[in-house]
């Protein structure tokens, strides 16, 4: 799997790579990365890339010429912008792009991008939540962590990705584990004596009990 990162700034892309997970899929080569400098395509000699609003209004825009010179570069990948307006990525949707081989984001700043370079370019336009950021790159990292999860072989122990929260409509279930310092010191909230009987018919039922109280309680709208 390739990302492509089309932003103004590929130096807050890059760290995200450096460490745990993210870092051994990408040495191990089930990942790889590149960023695409927008900036690179401007032909102000001081590398403006912003433009005016038409018909006014408060901040800039990409210029769609630059953005679209930069975008030749990825013409046959899966290009995804990142906009509030989008589609809201979910769980499934981490399970379906991590089937193609090269994905690009398209991370926006000021007031995000020129509408013709959505409706050329975009295979798909996704939002991470009902909020604003100042930029897509945030956004494009966390797709691109979920996604590397569900490509084989990223994770030690594919179990891990078993009974997720989201994956049925349902939050996991809590999860406990021993430690005799903490037990000690929280005798009173101690795990339910059912985790510790071994009889995993009674821990999956008791789990499955517990995840949808759990989603009831938090997010009452996975249910409806």
């Amino acid at each position: 799997m390739c990302f492509n990162f089309l932003t103004l700034f590929p130096e807050l892309i890059k760290p995200y790579f450096n460490h745990s997970i993210m870092c051994r899929a990408l040495k191990n080569k089930y990942i790889e990365i590149n960023c695409i400098n927008i900036r690179d395509y401007s032909l102000d000699k001081n590398k403006k890339v912003d433009n005016t609003l038409i018909g006014g209004g408060a901040g800039m825009l990409i210029d769609p010429f630059i953005l679209d010179c930069a975008l030749q570069e990825v013409i046959n990948s899966r290009i995804i912008f990142l906009s509030p307006c989008g589609a809201k990525f979910t769980y499934k949707d981490s399970i379906r792009l991590s089937k193609y081989n090269n994905i690009s984001f398209v991370c926006g700043r000021y007031e995000g991008f020129d509408e013709r370079a959505i409706e050329k370019y975009a295979t798909e336009i996704f939002s991470i939540g009902d909020f604003i950021l100042t930029g897509g790159e945030l956004v494009a990292l966390c797709m691109a962590d979920s996604i590397t999860r569900h490509i084989e072989g990223v994770l030690g122990n594919k179990n891990s990705l078993i009974n997720e929260s989201f994956e049925s409509r349902l939050l996991e279930a809590p999860n406990f584990t021993k430690s005799k310092q903490f037990d000690k010191k929280n005798i009173k909230i101690s795990p339910t004596s059912e985790y510790l009987n071994g009889n995993h018919a009674k821990i999956a039922s008791l789990k499955l009990l517990m995840s949808k109280m759990k989603t009831k309680y938090f997010r009452p709208d996975l249910l409806d």
